[in-house]
């Protein structure tokens, strides 16, 4: 799909050769991919602290029957 957009030409050029890219659309796909990236990392990081967990719940156990059922 094309899209026409009006971007600063020094904030592309500079953005191309930071990245070592090619082209500018290489640079404009590279940033939109870090920048999508960036922002799901956060909205993960808005999750800390709102998962409850139950005092009495043993992981370690879970983990030792994980590897005991891969193992046989």
């Amino acid at each position: 799909m094309a899209t026409n957009l009006a971007i600063d030409d020094t904030l592309i050029e500079s953005a191309r050769q930071i990245g070592h890219h090619a082209t500018k659309k290489a640079a404009v796909t590279a940033a939109l991919e870090e920048y999508i990236q960036r922002r799901r990392q956060l909205e993960i990081l808005d999750l800390f602290g709102t998962i409850d967990y139950h005092q009495d719940y043993d992981y370690k156990r879970n983990r030792k029957l994980d590897r005991v059922e891969t193992e046989t």
